[in-house]
């Protein structure tokens, strides 16, 4: 049986059914929550880990753990914008199941195929739970602030100088394919996790952190002078040359970090921050079609060949641009131009399937393509909910209301020591192919597309 209770969500998918289609009145708050509700609950459809036989957090084939943290990430996101709790049991339960015993989101379930970035989005989902006010864990349990801390330290222990000067790897086990691959989702989830930590506690090694990984991405090249932000490059050849495929999430985590800093900082670092976040938002047009405002994936949506994590793409940018606009007023104006003509697309997409509300893939369509899936139904919501950003106050932190326990020592344990996978159980099994996570481009591809370029693909 389900935890949650569906009764209202069912009844607004009931109505939306017969209208044939999803009805979205962009200039109308309660229409917009109602479009969010319709999709909110397809999208959970997708999920049994809160079942009897299902493991709390994951969503199974053929979604990989990270894209699960994604999902409950949007639901926390969910009851932040709309005030609706229908969907916090299960997500609260998800959460800290998946934290794994050393409370870092490292599971055991996961050893052999996690990567950084996987980790990351489980401790970005914990960062806005502490962001947001979202109901804290019980006592016995760390608070959504500790968590992200402990992802935090686990990954700053992994930062490698060893080879193009710093950055942090893809995979975090050296028997991973994608290990010598050195990705912006990669660095721009660490630096959006410093940065808001930074945000929320005023602890300034955390700016510290934000600020080196930035201009480490610059310097290598993953942020170009023109704000372009390139997939990622490769430490087997000192990241010499790079994978100039676009995403339009790499540039979203990037921005909203930049916000985070321009918000919390003053004078000439302020300045310096609001360059970067123009930059950013001004590069993010590339993934706006043609001379439209409606988002989309330029790199694969034009042929119709997105897999299953790049499905969910536009669901991140919709996400951080919002958040970016709540704490860079001067942003506002043009990223909600863009999300609500964005919404008003994504709406007529989700016209399709047996509910005749499942969502597809292309919004500049103007109606359902036949694709469907989480991915699909998490980018209507995140950008729906978006467009009730006005509604909701800012993120909160310690000196602002924030009440999330924290742990500044979290994740640095002796049994965590070490980086690379010290100690932890299952890290001697190989990884097959079966067991492959992570975010952005295969594998078995990174050094092809390196060495080769993939400029065809955006051109």
């Amino acid at each position: 049986m389900k935890l949650w209770s569906a009764t209202s969500a069912c009844g607004a998918l009931l109505a939306a059914r017969l209208a044939g289609a999803l009805e979205l009145n962009i200039d109308d708050n309660e229409s917009i929550k109602q479009a969010a509700s319709t999709v909110a609950f397809e999208m959970v459809s997708y999920y049994y880990g809160n079942e009897s036989n299902g493991i709390p957090g994951l969503l199974g084939d053929p979604y990989y753990w990270w894209e699960a943290g994604a999902m409950f990430s949007s639901l926390i996101d969910y009851w932040y914008y709309t005030g609706n709790s229908e969907y916090n049991e299960i997500t609260t339960q998800a959460m800290l199941h998946q934290r794994g015993a050393h409370m870092d989101y490292e599971p055991e379930n996961q050893t052999k195929s996690l990567g950084n970035d996987d980790q990351a989005f489980w401790g970005m989902a914990a960062m806005t739970a502490a962001e947001v006010g979202y109901p804290d864990p019980p006592d016995d349990q760390p608070g959504w602030l500790a968590l992200a801390q402990a992802v935090f330290n686990r990954q700053a222990e992994r930062w490698d100088n060893e080879t193009c000067a710093g950055g942090l790897r893809w995979q975090i086990f050296p028997f991973n394919n994608g290990y010598d691959y050195k990705n912006s989702i990669t660095q721009g989830s660490f630096f959006n996790i410093a940065a808001r930590l930074y945000a929320y506690t005023g602890n300034e090694t955390y700016a510290e952190w934000a600020t080196k990984t930035f201009e480490w991405s610059q310097q290598v090249g993953l942020i170009s002078n023109a704000y372009q932000v390139f997939d990622g490059t490769d430490s087997a050849i000192n990241c010499s040359d790079l994978n100039h495929i676009q995403w339009s999430y790499n540039t979203g985590v990037y921005m909203l970090g930049a916000a985070m800093l321009f918000n919390k900082t003053e004078g000439q670092t302020q300045e310096y921050w609001r360059t970067h976040v123009q930059g950013l938002l001004d590069g993010a047009r590339f993934f706006f079609y043609e001379n439209t405002n409606i988002m989309f994936e330029i790199a694969c949506e034009p042929r119709m060949n997105c897999n299953v994590d790049q499905q969910s793409f536009k669901a991140y940018l919709a996400r951080w641009m919002a958040g970016t606009a709540k704490v860079a007023p001067f942003t506002h104006d043009s990223i909600y131009e863009r999300l609500r003509a964005s919404a008003v697309a994504a709406a007529k997409q989700c016209s399709g399937g047996e509910t005749g509300v499942t969502c597809g893939t292309r919004w500049y369509e103007g109606a359902w393509d036949g694709t469907y899936g989480v991915g699909q139904q998490m980018n209507a919501l995140e950008v729906f909910q978006s467009n009730l950003g006005d509604l909701v106050p800012g993120p909160l932190s310690n000196s602002t209301g924030g009440t999330s326990r924290g742990n500044p020592a979290a994740g640095t344990g002796a049994e965590n020591s070490g980086g690379g996978g010290g100690g932890r159980a299952g890290a001697s099994n190989p990884i097959t192919t079966g067991d492959r996570a992570g975010a952005g481009i295969l594998t078995a591809l990174v050094v092809v597309f390196v060495l080769g370029g993939a400029w065809w693909m955006v051109a």
